[in-house]
């Protein structure tokens, strides 16, 4: 199987052009991706175990893994939510899969979404840990929009081994993540 394009990307550009830029002596300080978590909370899921159902295959579809089901930790009676009910889905993906997603993410759906100036430059969370939110999951070209029943918001965090925000930033920024320029809020 051929290796990912974004992959082949990173050792050839990303990699010589953050060890000019932060000096790295050995090739296991370069900061990596390690995972990509990609989350679809279903609130209505509580009324109607199908909702729970759709989001997972809208989940499948776009990611190209089976979904976890995740379940309520604790009771919630104004959300008439018990312990244990499904309220969302989530995949983690790793190694090639990781890499095809990102390269979708950035070429094809972010560009998709409406009014984009791109993503906060701000998201990150002082290990080197990337968070961003989507609105519609339709930005995906894998889902047909006619067959989707709701539109539904996505969570998506992209963990990397960098250290610092400055070379997360950095590694993502080689991958041609559209950050939004300061002062363009």
């Amino acid at each position: 199987m051929a290796q990912p394009r974004l992959k082949e990307h990173y050792t050839s550009q990303v990699v010589p052009q953050m060890t000019e830029r932060f000096g790295y002596k050995n090739v296991m300080q370069m900061p990596k991706l390690e995972k990509i978590v990609v989350n679809i909370g279903v609130g209505e899921g509580v009324s109607d175990s199908k909702k729970v159902q759709a989001a997972a295959a809208e989940l499948a579809r776009i990611t190209g893994q089976r979904p976890v089901i995740t379940k309520a930790r604790k009771s919630v009676a104004t959300f008439k939510l018990r312990e244990g009910m499904p309220v969302g889905v989530k995949v983690t993906l790793r190694a090639s899969r990781m890499y095809e997603f990102l390269d979708r993410l950035i070429t094809i759906a972010l560009p998709r979404v409406r009014d984009f100036r791109g993503v906060n430059p701000n998201s990150f969370d002082g290990h080197g840990n990337y968070a961003m939110g989507l609105k519609e999951q339709i930005v995906f070209p894998e889902l047909n929009y006619d067959e989707v029943d709701d539109i539904r918001g996505m969570d998506i965090i992209i963990c990397t081994t960098a250290r610092t925000d400055d070379e997360a930033r950095e590694l993502l920024a080689g991958f041609n993540m559209p950050f939004r320029k300061p002062g363009s809020e």
